[in-house]
């Protein structure tokens, strides 16, 4: 597997899922083996779970008074289509939302094209199984030869218990994971925004559930794990290389991945 950029910028402007703030974003091509990193008012923040933040409904990075929040669709799309080396350059604090999805940066991504350079990219391929649990949440990790993820959920109905299982291809990430929206209970969007959260979502860029059950129509009977699995995949990009084992995460959040990739990565 080599290390691989893109051929050229890309450039996405939306609102900031909590922030409410209008944001701008340019994704530009990098070096052979520098990694992913944010770019914040000249600051740079390497995309790496050595800087994340605790946060349990964002992914959060801070490093010399720089911050970035909610980037781990972005990175998600990145890993997934085998993008190793980019820098991220926004305007503020918070990574658009766009429609909540990670689809309109694998569509970005597969219009700039890759070019990969002659070097291998960076692997992390675990030695030994890796348990980390908090409460009825876990997440384990276990060698394999490939990137493969299990994710189950257990949220108050309608959502429900659901499960998901992939082995993580570009081509099974575009078709089957990257669409699938950020979500959340009607019910706790006023909470949220009390705790000045969830300012800039919308029936446009989330996928919300009344006590009916869904207020859109669905994009898979089992979108919220599917989005779930798409989270796992961004936090997990913060190892800075390409996950050749296998992630099994249960009831698990951001918090949790984020603590879990930075003790695999000061286990090496």
């Amino acid at each position: 597997m080599l290390s691989a950029t893109l051929r050229t910028a890309m450039t996405f402007s939306g609102v900031g899922l909590h922030t409410g703030a209008q944001a701008h974003m340019h994704i530009q091509p990098a070096p052979p083996l520098s990694g992913i990193a944010f770019e914040i008012g000249g600051s740079r923040v390497p995309a790496t779970a050595d800087y994340a933040q605790e946060s349990p409904l964002a992914t959060v990075l801070s490093h010399n008074g720089a911050s970035v929040s909610t980037i781990e669709h972005v990175l998600s799309a990145l890993l997934a289509c085998g993008v190793s080396d980019a820098v991220i350059v926004l305007d503020g604090p918070e990574v658009p939302i766009l429609d909540g999805s990670a689809k309109p940066y694998v569509e970005a991504i597969e219009a700039a094209g890759l070019l990969h350079g002659d070097v291998p990219r960076a692997l992390f391929e675990p030695r030994e199984a890796y348990e980390l649990r908090a409460g009825d949440k876990a997440v384990v990790v276990l060698p394999s030869n490939e990137f493969r993820v299990r994710v189950i959920v257990d949220f108050p109905e309608p959502v429900g218990a659901q499960y998901f299982d992939a082995v993580i291809t570009p081509e099974f990430y575009r078709e089957q994971i990257a669409a699938a929206r950020t979500w959340g209970f009607l019910r706790d969007v006023e909470a949220m925004r009390a705790r000045g959260l969830a300012r800039g979502g919308s029936l446009d860029n989330a996928l919300v559930y009344s006590d009916d059950g869904p207020m859109q129509p669905l994009q898979w009977r089992n979108e919220v794990v599917r989005h779930k699995a798409l989270d796992l995949i961004g936090d997990f990009a913060l190892l800075g290389a390409w996950p050749r084992c296998e992630v099994i995460a249960v009831k698990s959040g951001h918090a949790l991945h984020t603590r879990a990739a930075r003790e695999l990565r000061e286990r090496g």
